[in-house]
C-alpha cells in the first residue's frame, strides 16, 4: 500500500541535504514521479499549473487517469519501453482538468535503484503550445506586419515603414516585379490611423484609357455610350481610407494630370458630372519601371512624380537580401506544410543548394510559387532535387552551386570546356572542323553525353559534373535521346 513521504530529502547530492519538493518545483516542466504501477507519488507545482490537478488528489492515481492523454490508450511509452531501461518519448495530448486539450510531448525514464533494478518511473510533460508560439515568434521577429526579412536592407525598411505610416504623405513604392510592393502598401495602410477605412487597388495598367478614367474617378449615369447606371469609381471608394495605384507607371498621360490634380486640392470629378466630391485619401502608388527615366523622355510628368515621391520606398531584390532567401524558404515551407498536412520535415542538402543559389527573377513571388509547389508534388520526409520545378536545373552556368563541385578543380574546368563547346555548338559558331553540316544539335548533344558518360565510366552524377548540367537534366537527356533501354 501507498504512504505518503512528507518531506522527501535528497542526501548526497551536495554537501548539505536537499528538499526534495522544492528542488523537483525548480524544473520548469511538469514532473510526475510514479512508483512501479505507474501510481503518481509526486508531481511538481508546473504539471499542476498546466494541468489543474493537484498531489493531494493525484497521490495514488493512476498517470493515465492524470495526464488522460491518447497516448495513455494506444500507446503508453513504459509498454515501449519494454525490459530496457532507457527514456521513452512521444508526442501526443492531454485533457487538463478544465477540459482543455493541450498539445504535449512526455518522456518517461526509469527509476533505478543502487542495484540497477527499476523502482519506479520519472516522466517530464512539456507544454508544446508553447513551444508553437515560441517557433511563431521566432519566424516572425525579423518582419513588420506580413513582411519578413533579416537583411541590413530591410531592417532599415522595418525602420522606416511605421513612421511613414503614421503620416498622410503620399508614398511611392518601388522595386523589381514579385519583391512585395502590395504588401507593403497593404501593411502601411493596416499600421496607419487609416487603418478602419477601406484599402482599395487597382491596376493602372490592366484597363484601357477610358474604362481606368471611370474606374478610378467614376461616372454618371449617360456619360458615356454604355453608361446606364452611376459608378462611384475607387476614389469615392477609398473615401476615408487608402488608394493602391499599383504599375503607376503604365498611367496615361491624360490621366497623370487627373490625378495631380486631385493631388492638388483633394477633389475628384466624376464624367458627366460638374460637382465634385472632396475624397479623403492616401495616395499610395507603386512600380517597377524607372520613372525618372520615362520622365526623360516625356512618358511621365515630373510634377506628378514630385507628388508621388514625398517619401519613397525602394524594395531591394531577393538576390540582395543577405540572410532572407533561408528565412523565406523556412517560411513558406512551414505555411504550405501545413496547408496540406504533410509531414516533410525539410529540405535536402541538394534542394537547398540549389533554392539557395538560384537567381531569382520573379523575387519572392518566384520563391513562394517554387516551395508550393515543391510541398505539394514531394511524397518523402523531405523536399528531394527532383520535387523542385526542372527550370531551376535547366541553365548550365549555373549548375557550380555545390561546393562539391567547386572544389574539384579538374571537373570545373571540364564543366567550363563542355560549357563553352555547347554554347558554340547552338549558336553555330564552330567551324567544319568541329561539326558536320548535316549533323544536327540533338545529335550532337547526344554524342557528348556519350562521350562524357564514357569518361565519367558509366557514372551519371560525374557525367552531369563534366556535362555542366543538373543530374536531373541529364537523365531526362538520357531517356530522351534512348541512350539507355
Amino acid at each position: 500500500m501507498l504512504t505518503k513521504t512528507s518531506n522527501p530529502i535528497i542526501h548526497s547530492l551536495l554537501k548539505s541535504p536537499l528538499d526534495f519538493m522544492h528542488f523537483i518545483d525548480e524544473i520548469p516542466l511538469g514532473v510526475l514521479v510514479l512508483d512501479k504501477d505507474l501510481r503518481v507519488v509526486h508531481l511538481n507545482k508546473s504539471f499542476e499549473a498546466m494541468s489543474g490537478a493537484r498531489i493531494d488528489r493525484a497521490y495514488g492515481v493512476e498517470c493515465r487517469n492524470i495526464i488522460r492523454s491518447a497516448a495513455c490508450i494506444n500507446n503508453c511509452p513504459v509498454t515501449l519501453m519494454g525490459s530496457e531501461n532507457r527514456s521513452i518519448s512521444c508526442k501526443s495530448d492531454m485533457i487538463t482538468m478544465d477540459r482543455q486539450k493541450l498539445p504535449i510531448r512526455i518522456t518517461i525514464a526509469p527509476i533505478l535503484d543502487i542495484n540497477g533494478n527499476a523502482t519506479g518511473f520519472i516522466e517530464t510533460i512539456q507544454n508544446m503550445r508553447r513551444v508553437e508560439n515560441f517557433d511563431k515568434m521566432q519566424s516572425t521577429a525579423y518582419s513588420f506586419a506580413n513582411i519578413i526579412g533579416r537583411s541590413p536592407q530591410m531592417e532599415k525598411i522595418f525602420q522606416t515603414l511605421p513612421i511613414i505610416a503614421q503620416s498622410d504623405t503620399s508614398i511611392l513604392i518601388t522595386g523589381e516585379t514579385g519583391t512585395g510592393k502590395d504588401l507593403v502598401a497593404e501593411a502601411i495602410h493596416q499600421t496607419s490611423e487609416r487603418e478602419s477605412g477601406p484599402f482599395i487597388k487597382i491596376n493602372c495598367g490592366a484597363l484601357p484609357e477610358t474604362l481606368l478614367e471611370s474606374e478610378l474617378f467614376g461616372h454618371e449615369k449617360g456619360a458615356f455610350t454604355g453608361a446606364i447606371g452611376t459608378t462611384p469609381g475607387r476614389f469615392k471608394l477609398a473615401h476615408n481610407g487608402t488608394l493602391f495605384l499599383t504599375e503607376i507607371g503604365d498611367l496615361p498621360l491624360a490621366l497623370q494630370v487627373k490625378l495631380l490634380t486631385f493631388l492638388d486640392d483633394k477633389i475628384i470629378f466624376p464624367l458627366g458630372s460638374t460637382k465634385g466630391f472632396n475624397a479623403n485619401v492616401r495616395i499610395i502608388a507603386a512600380t517597377n519601371r524607372n520613372l525618372e527615366k520615362m520622365v526623360r523622355n516625356g512618358s511621365f510628368r515630373k510634377d506628378l512624380l514630385f507628388r508621388l515621391n514625398v517619401a519613397r520606398i525602394h524594395l531591394p531584390p531577393l538576390r540582395e537580401r543577405e540572410g532572407d532567401i533561408r528565412l523565406l524558404l523556412d517560411h513558406f515551407f512551414s505555411h504550405y506544410k501545413r496547408q496540406v498536412n504533410k509531414t516533410i520535415s525539410g529540405f535536402s542538402k541538394t534542394a537547398l543548394a540549389r533554392l539557395m543559389h538560384y537567381h531569382y527573377e520573379g523575387n519572392i513571388r518566384e520563391l513562394k510559387n517554387i516551395v508550393e509547389y515543391a510541398v505539394n508534388v514531394a511524397n518523402t520526409s523531405m523536399i528531394e532535387h527532383e520535387n523542385l520545378p526542372s527550370y531551376l536545373f535547366e541553365t548550365v552556368n549555373e549548375m557550380t552551386y555545390s561546393s562539391e563541385y567547386s572544389t574539384n578543380s579538374d571537373v570545373h574546368d571540364k564543366i567550363q570546356k563542355n560549357t563553352t563547346m555547347a554554347n558554340k555548338i547552338k549558336s553555330s559558331e564552330i567551324n567544319s572542323e568541329d561539326r558536320n553540316s548535316n549533323e544536327t544539335w540533338p545529335s550532337i548533344q547526344r554524342r557528348m553525353i556519350l562521350n562524357a558518360l564514357l569518361e565519367a565510366n558509366g557514372k551519371k552524377n560525374q557525367a552531369a559534373k563534366i556535362l555542366g548540367m543538373g543530374r536531373s537534366t541529364l537523365w531526362r537527356k538520357i531517356k530522351q535521346y534512348k541512350i539507355e533501354p
